[in-house]
């Protein structure tokens, strides 16, 4: 429960600040900075938190404390209303696989579940609704060795759903443009 309570929060996220310096120069004082220690992690040029964009997907990477987390995702809205109409937010420490969350608007047949196509290719299986939160409906999704290569080449993911009220099918399309670098560049920060 508390990987998803995560998993929402960095959902709804919109961009990541870093932490505050905790070190102050005084008049004619240097202050150095601790060395760092072997095991903890670390970010390009020492900083706490990073956010960088590859095609339709952002790659955020923060450091709290002694642990270091990194996840790649892709955000909807509505134009009008500037509400989000969906999310997904993945890791991966080998670039060769990948998990996480996928949030979806409420009024969606949950009993149902939802399916997944990489351009027209359908994937096995539905996937089931985890719960609902005030980001919306979530869906755990994992893309194994044999999905990736498919995310990484293929131009849409494209999520079938039911509505809730009239039964009638409901398709929502993200775009792969820039994946399989966002995932290459997840899994080297993790590994680094």
């Amino acid at each position: 429960m508390r990987k998803y309570a995560y998993l929402v929060a960095m959902l709804g996220v919109a961009c990541i600040a870093g932490m505050p310096a905790l070190a102050a120069q005084t008049k004619g004082d240097k202050v150095a900075a601790p060395p760092a220690a072997a095991d903890a992690p670390q970010l390009p040029g020492g900083a706490s938190a990073l956010s960088e964009t590859h095609g339709d997907w952002t790659v955020n990477c923060q450091i709290s404390g002694t642990n270091k987390v990194c996840s790649l995702s892709h955000q909807q809205f509505n134009k009008q209303s500037n509400q989000r109409l969906l999310a997904i937010e993945l890791s991966s420490k080998t670039g060769e696989d990948a998990t996480g969350t996928l949030a979806l608007p409420f009024g969606l047949a949950l009993a149902k579940g939802v399916t997944l196509s990489i351009d027209d290719q359908k994937l096995d299986g539905s996937l089931a609704f985890n719960t609902c939160q005030v980001v919306g409906c979530l869906v755990p999704v994992a893309f194994d060795a044999n999905v990736t290569p498919l995310l990484k080449n293929g131009t849409t993911l494209k999520i079938d759903a039911f509505a809730a009220d009239t039964g009638q099918a409901v398709s929502f399309s993200i775009p792969l443009n820039g994946f399989g670098g966002a995932l290459a560049r997840t899994a080297e920060l993790l590994s680094n």
